[in-house]
């Protein structure tokens, strides 16, 4: 899916669908001063004054406003809608990892929950240096993706047969019992392969800062 992703700040909450863009919150916002018109804005919108909301209502059909105090977060909200109204194939989340930690862990425990445990396979986080995907049981090659030099695979969940089989840092067959962070691993050439038999195992690629790589 295309689109200036390393461009847009950090808090543009977005869902991508199928080339369509679902705005959350301010999100909304973001996508209709980026000149990109999304085809339904989600939340409580509690983040922007009335005049703004006016402008998201002036350029957004569907629009799903839901009570500040709720049981399911925005997030949740947005891909629900994702999945069950639009039929998304993929849903690649922009603008969920920055902030406050908190709400990044809720949204990187998103495929923790059983409602959408199951279409794990089909989102991604996504912001400036990391692309954050996610896992169900099987096996499979990720290709590297060019500004990525590092890759890292986080069991979620107690998982059998890890095997990482031509990384640089391999794995044969490991039981993992507990969430770690196998970190900093890297491609030997353009691709990865890895296979597990049961859990959700999240695989990061990732970037050094500009800064970083640039001192």
């Amino acid at each position: 899916m295309g689109g200036p992703k390393a461009e847009w700040p950090d808090d543009l909450r977005a869902r991508k669908i199928d080339g369509s863009w679902i705005g959350v919150d301010r999100g909304t916002l973001r996508l209709i001063d980026q000149n990109i018109q999304p085809v339904a804005a989600i939340g409580d919108f509690d983040s922007l004054q009335a005049p703004e909301l006016q402008r998201v209502r002036r350029n957004v059909k569907d629009i799903r406003q839901s009570q500040p105090e709720k049981d399911y977060t925005d997030t949740q909200l947005a891909v629900s809608v994702a999945l069950n109204d639009y039929g998304a194939d993929k849903i690649d989340i922009y603008g969920a990892t920055g902030g406050r930690l908190d709400h990044f862990l809720a949204n990187l425990f998103i495929v923790l929950q059983p409602e959408y445990k199951r279409y794990a396979g089909r989102i991604r986080l996504i912001d400036k240096q990391n692309t954050i995907s996610f896992y169900l049981p099987g096996h499979y090659t990720v290709e590297k993706e060019a500004d990525k030099n590092y890759l890292a695979f986080i069991p979620l969940t107690p998982i059998d047969h890890l095997s990482l089989t031509n990384e640089k840092y391999q794995l044969h067959n490991e039981p993992i019992p507990y969430p770690i962070s196998f970190a900093s691993n890297e491609f030997v050439g353009g691709s990865g392969e890895f296979q597990f038999d049961t859990g959700l195992l999240c695989v990061i690629q990732s970037c050094d800062t500009y800064e970083a790589r640039h001192e």
